[in-house]
């Protein structure tokens, strides 16, 4: 009898232990406010889906990686995304890709993070010098310069970058284990968010003076 009853208690205890370490599917967008009124809901975590029957070979394909786009901008580089948007049978299966192109003589891929994925890079053509920054308190810079065929992992959600030291483009493909990874440019966010953040908050954050911060947010 005690066996029976220590055989329950074991049972209970599992299962409350596999209900503690259960939890909510990471979101895929940047929040999801409740309402009361289903009418005005919307859906979340990925899109409507298709009646699998009427899915085609065109619902998972994207034509173009191939194709370098322009990087003549104020950072020296561009980005072509194949995620949920360009390829709608992505939905679901929580991966999606991209193809950055810089430009010679210092093409930048910004400090920014993706909130929802891990990235895993392979350089194609040139070289970059790559890093990302490890969350507080320490703040440690890890970085390293890769050449064509190598590989580097930038964990999700840390702030990292590419730039290209070369006087040759270079060319990357980066794979996102999420199909909307989603991505903030840490400048753009800071500086040139709408409406725009006091000064007093960035000045006193950056260490700057005022006239500095809204030379920054006039940029953005």
């Amino acid at each position: 009898m005690e066996g029976l009853h220590f055989l329950q208690a074991l049972f209970i205890l599992a299962l409350a232990s596999s209900l503690a370490y259960a939890s909510d599917p990471s979101p895929l967008q940047d929040f999801c406010v409740a309402i009361s009124d289903p009418n005005d809901a919307v859906f979340v975590n990925g899109k409507v889906c298709k009646d699998a029957k009427l899915a085609t070979a065109d619902d998972f394909f994207f034509s173009g990686l191939n194709i370098g786009k322009i990087t003549s901008n104020s950072v020296g580089s561009s980005v072509t995304p194949v995620n949920v948007a360009q390829s709608s049978g992505l939905n679901t299966l929580g991966i999606s890709l991209a193809r950055i192109d810089y430009a010679a003589n210092g093409g930048l891929n910004p400090p920014h993070t993706h909130p929802r994925a891990t990235e895993i890079l392979v350089v194609l053509e040139g070289t970059l010098y790559v890093g990302f920054v490890t969350s507080n308190p320490d703040n440690r810079l890890i970085g390293k310069v890769l050449n064509k065929g190598d590989v580097f992992v930038f964990p999700v959600g840390l702030v990292h970058f590419q730039f290209n030291p070369r006087k040759s483009k270079a060319v990357a493909i980066a794979a996102l284990s999420s199909q909307d990874p989603g991505v903030i440019t840490i400048a753009n966010a800071v500086f040139g968010s709408d409406p725009s953040i006091n000064p007093d908050v960035l000045s006193k954050a950056f260490k700057l003076d005022k006239s500095i911060v809204k030379s920054l947010q006039s940029k953005f």
